[in-house]
């Protein structure tokens, strides 16, 4: 622990974010591709893409709220789990091992009960039609049968990390990834399953992660071990599980709640393909943000320690290098977004008329992507100075507190352009704020600090 720490204060900042950073893209980008993968294949279906990636937009909703019990479950049950390792509470560790597992099935189970009894109403205030709830309802009638496995596998990524093993965490989620693309274009192309077999890939994949997890416990292979007896509910670790996990679960809950207010406007003003538009340009979009959140997870601890340590100039250091980083690649995705948008697109789809609301669209929602970095690397490092209020607002600013209120008013007055332009609206507000905050941050707190940290050298 002591040479990480040396390291951390002393070793580049830039090899130090390499290092840091590159495991957490990788593992963003293998998340991203889950969802992205399955619209590029769902979107090529032989004569019904179109509707059927409309029906997957309508039903992304649904998809994160599962994530959301995922994240609420596993970041909850991990970091638990590495707080009493670190008490030496190995037993506790262990009973909330045993719980997790059982709440995981116990929500699993419900969410897919409920979600099938209901998913007709669900599906139809969630944007659907008359033309495109066959397809959305093919598609999460099937995920909805492996909820658990979907919850579990999220679980188990996190456990394995917080039991000090992310190389087998990150193979168990590549595994998982390449097995659903692999099974996507068997399922979809080979057996002319359509959009059901895109749902039965994913859902194998998933039982797939869940199960290679499991063996992890099971083969004994883990620092902390699975017992039987710790299965059974315990009140007091439920509820310690719950107040860790409620914040990643809360942020994915309002992300389905954003999801379904542009299903809503889409479906107003652009009709159905809009939808699966959009579905199609969240993907693109995604494509590019996830290594944004893969540099500020690396840059997070470099930052946090060398602030502590009163080592200002390398903190800084850190942001510009991080800021500068997110930024190029916003830009190379912006370049590639406005000057070639098609190359983008179709890969989703190759129906023409779709093709060309979602590049029209496509162009207007990644208008301000320049400046995205300012907001997601900003935030993250006032979160790493121990500012948490303060960040957690302005990690909300760009998709909650100024989106939302952009997606619900610019259309009145400027119809599916409004749509389009809401985001890029709260991007560059909320990244004009961030861009305020920080560097009021850094010339009221740095400075000082750099002063103080003078007259104490003075001192000695």
């Amino acid at each position: 622990m002591d040479n990480k720490q040396n390291i951390l204060g002393t070793e580049s900042i830039g090899k130090l974010l390499l290092k840091y950073s590159l495991p957490a893209i990788i593992g963003m980008m293998v998340n991203a591709l889950y969802n992205v993968v399955d619209r590029m294949f769902i979107g090529n279906i032989p004569g019904v893409g179109p509707m059927a990636i409309t029906g997957l937009g309508v039903a992304m909703p649904i998809m994160t709220i599962i994530i959301a019990f995922g994240s609420l479950v596993g970041v909850g049950s991990a970091t638990n789990v590495s707080i009493r390792l670190g008490e030496g509470n190995k037993d506790e560790a262990e009973k909330i091992i045993g719980n997790a597992i059982c709440l995981a099935t116990i929500i699993g189970v419900t969410l897919s009960i409920l979600g099938l009894l209901l998913l007709d109403k669900i599906l139809m205030t969630f944007g659907a039609s008359e033309g495109t709830i066959t397809y959305a309802k093919s598609y999460m009638s099937v995920i909805l049968i492996g909820t658990t496995f979907s919850i579990m596998s999220m679980m188990f990524s996190n456990l394995i990390r917080g039991d000090g093993n992310p190389r087998l965490s990150a193979t168990i989620m590549i595994v998982g990834c390449g097995l659903n693309i692999v099974l996507d274009a068997l399922f979809i192309f080979g057996f002319n399953m359509g959009i059901q077999g895109a749902a039965l890939a994913t859902i194998i994949s998933q039982i797939t992660s869940s199960m290679l997890g499991l063996s992890y416990y099971l083969r004994g292979k883990s620092n902390v071990k699975l017992n039987k007896k710790n299965l059974k509910l315990n009140m007091k670790i439920v509820s310690a599980i719950f107040a860790i996990g409620c914040a990643p679960f809360a942020m994915q809950l309002t992300n389905s709640l954003v999801q379904v207010i542009f299903n809503t406007s889409l479906k107003t003003y652009g009709g159905d393909l809009s939808i699966g538009a959009m579905a199609t340009i969240s993907s693109i979009n995604m494509i590019f943000v996830m290594p944004a959140f893969g540099f500020v997870q690396g840059m997070q601890p470099i930052v946090g320690f060398n602030y502590g340590a009163k080592k200002y100039d390398r903190a800084k250091k850190t942001l510009k290098i991080s800021l500068i980083s997110a930024t190029v690649v916003f830009l190379m995705g912006a370049l590639v977004i406005q000057l070639a948008p098609q190359v983008l697109v179709s890969m989703f789809n190759k129906d023409q008329e779709l093709m060309n609301i979602t590049i029209v669209g496509l162009k207007k929602y990644a208008f301000a992507m320049p400046i995205v970095g300012i907001s997601i690397v900003g935030s993250n490092f006032i979160q790493s100075i121990g500012k948490a209020k303060v960040a957690m607002v302005l990690g909300l600013l760009r998709q909650v507190i100024i989106l939302i209120p952009m997606v619900i008013i610019l259309p009145n007055f400027f119809g599916l352009n409004g749509v389009w332009f809401a985001q890029p609206t709260a991007d560059i507000v909320s990244a004009v704020i961030t861009g305020i905050v920080l560097i009021k941050e850094i010339k009221k707190n740095f400075s000082n600090n750099i002063e103080e940290s003078l007259k104490e050298a003075k001192a000695i």
